[in-house]
């Protein structure tokens, strides 16, 4: 073989761009083979390992943060480095940080193997950060795989329990059938994008985006695309692929329930902007072409989407009494929230204004990651072994009974409506500012109003709390250490982001996404 030729078929490998995605594979396997091979007397060290690696892991994406020297990408094309890649593995790696913490009180008080939930959090934590650094769908394909496997693992993670273990089953058949749409849409996208030059197909997402308006079947490619959005419809849970959420969120352990309703809510969020902004981007030439036609199309598909999500979200939330399914049905809403910044991302007429809604949207699930995993560390703390108490009625007079627990809690609820002075608040305006930005007005106005139906089922939680007299005996639990450090820092959190977010807002900012063709 000619070795030119043969040199243009080897990938570029660079293993210091996958760094942080390396060390996180490689300490959930450390964790499995200590969990294996160690004493018993031994393995409570699982969790320690599986910190310090998510640290060690946090060091090595502030080393490439640090060390910018502008986008990257390597393995021909299907690892990229860019602002967007960075931001989410900086959510992801706090998101299972939390986790870790909240979960440690629950595996030792249900005599749960620690050691295979804590490698099952890193190998879902690995496939958070390839969806996010995938340049490739083959890539964005295996991390979702690498997550969802995970996932549905932990879910029924408490064997014994019939909710756990319904909750498991149901994740894992609707989350095959979205796998396999999104699959499907993978499989039209390659076959769409052959040229008539006689180039095969690609799956690489720049080159999707280069060769649209040269597309011969435009149809497979919206129909390709369609399949996609459903698949990411699924994983971040959009009305009408919601379905399922409540149901599993209610079964699962608490703080599975916490890590699902921040975790893969935002690597979804990560490989849908990888995906749509970048591979099918919405500015295209001329009003005459197929491409503006499919750019209108799904301008209004996720405008509808981003709509029935806030409102199907809130509405429903209202009627719900179990605390879990309420904020399962929030966790929807905040979806719709985050679209709004997604849909100001794709409609954006250049790099800069698209770069600063993509900044809109990593702060607002950073800010959504942080009030969330609070109040289920509080949800956990009141549930106490096996969930028995998640019922709105389960939280009378506990803020006279626990008022540091009740007021942890109201705080985050005040920020998940989005209160002033709390990361909430700022979440909310900088992608509703970046939907104003691109003339979506009416959008901003549903948001709001959305954000008003809110207030009913938040403030419900605290009056229940604070002014509703206990009709059952209940002992004010006594907060773990593990417990007490992420409460600690989830209210710091909610209030520097709230308070000071410029820091994070303009760190994010000044690195870009990855440039592809905006024709």
């Amino acid at each position: 073989m000619n070795f030119l030729a043969l040199q243009s078929v080897l990938p570029d490998v660079s293993f210091a761009l996958i760094l942080p995605e390396l060390i996180v594979c490689i300490v959930g396997v450390v964790v499995m083979l200590v969990d294996a091979f160690g004493k018993p007397a031994q393995r409570w060290v699982t969790g320690s390992i599986s910190l310090a690696g998510l640290l060690a892991a946090a060091i090595s994406a502030a080393w490439l943060w640090l060390g910018w020297g502008g986008a990257a990408q390597a393995f021909n094309g299907m690892i990229v480095l860019d602002g967007l890649r960075l931001g989410f593995t900086f959510v992801f790696l706090i998101v299972s940080a939390l986790t870790l913490l909240i979960s440690m009180v629950w595996v030792e008080s249900e005599k749960l193997p620690a050691g295979e939930f804590h490698s099952l959090l890193m190998f879902a934590t690995a496939g958070m950060m390839f969806m996010a650094s995938a340049g490739d769908l083959v890539i964005v394909f295996l991390g979702l795989e690498i997550l969802s496997i995970a996932t549905y693992v932990m879910c029924g993670f408490r064997r014994t329990d019939v909710r756990a273990n319904e909750s498991s089953m149901k994740y894992f058949i609707l989350g095959s059938f979205s796998s396999a749409f999104l699959l499907y849409g993978i499989a039209l996208t390659y076959g769409a994008t052959s040229t008539a030059a006689g180039l095969p197909g690609t799956t690489n997402i720049a080159e999707i985006a280069r060769r649209i308006p040269e597309a011969q079947f435009p149809l497979l490619l919206f129909a390709g695309a369609a399949m996609m959005l459903v698949g990411f419809g699924f994983k971040i849970a959009t009305a009408p692929f919601h379905v399922w959420t409540p149901d599993v969120y209610e079964g699962a352990p608490t703080p599975v329930t916490a890590f699902m309703a921040a975790g893969p809510k935002a690597a979804g969020f990560a490989s849908f902007l990888r995906v749509f902004v970048f591979a099918f981007p919405f500015v295209v030439a001329g009003p005459a072409t197929i491409g503006s036609q499919i750019h209108q199309a799904w301008l209004w598909a996720l405008v509808a989407l981003a709509v029935a999500t806030m409102t199907v979200g809130n509405v429903v939330a209202i009627t719900q009494n179990n605390v879990k399914r309420m904020l399962a049905y929030s966790s929807i809403a905040h979806a719709g929230y985050a679209v709004v910044g997604f849909i100001a991302a794709g409609a954006a007429p250049d790099f800069e204004h698209r770069d600063a809604a993509i900044s809109a949207v990593i702060f607002y699930l950073l800010t959504y990651a942080v009030m969330n995993l609070g109040a289920f560390a509080v949800v956990q703390m009141i549930a106490r072994a096996g969930d028995r108490r998640t019922e709105v009625e389960d939280y009378s007079g506990i803020g006279f009974q626990s008022p540091w627990l009740a007021f942890a809690l109201s705080l985050f609820l005040l920020s998940l409506l989005g209160m002033p002075l709390t990361a909430g608040f700022i979440g909310k305006v900088m992608v509703f500012r970046a939907a104003l930005d691109q003339g979506y007005f009416v959008l901003v106005v549903v948001g709001v109003l959305n954000t008003a139906v809110s207030a009913y089922y938040y403030l419900r939680l605290i009056i229940v709390m604070f002014f509703r007299e206990r009709t059952t005996a209940w002992d004010a639990p006594r907060i773990p250490a593990s417990i007490g450090i992420v409460l600690v820092l989830t209210i710091l959190g909610v209030f520097y982001l709230g308070l000071f977010p410029g820091r994070v807002i303009n760190a994010i900012q000044t690195k870009p996404a990855m440039s592809v063709s905006m024709k």
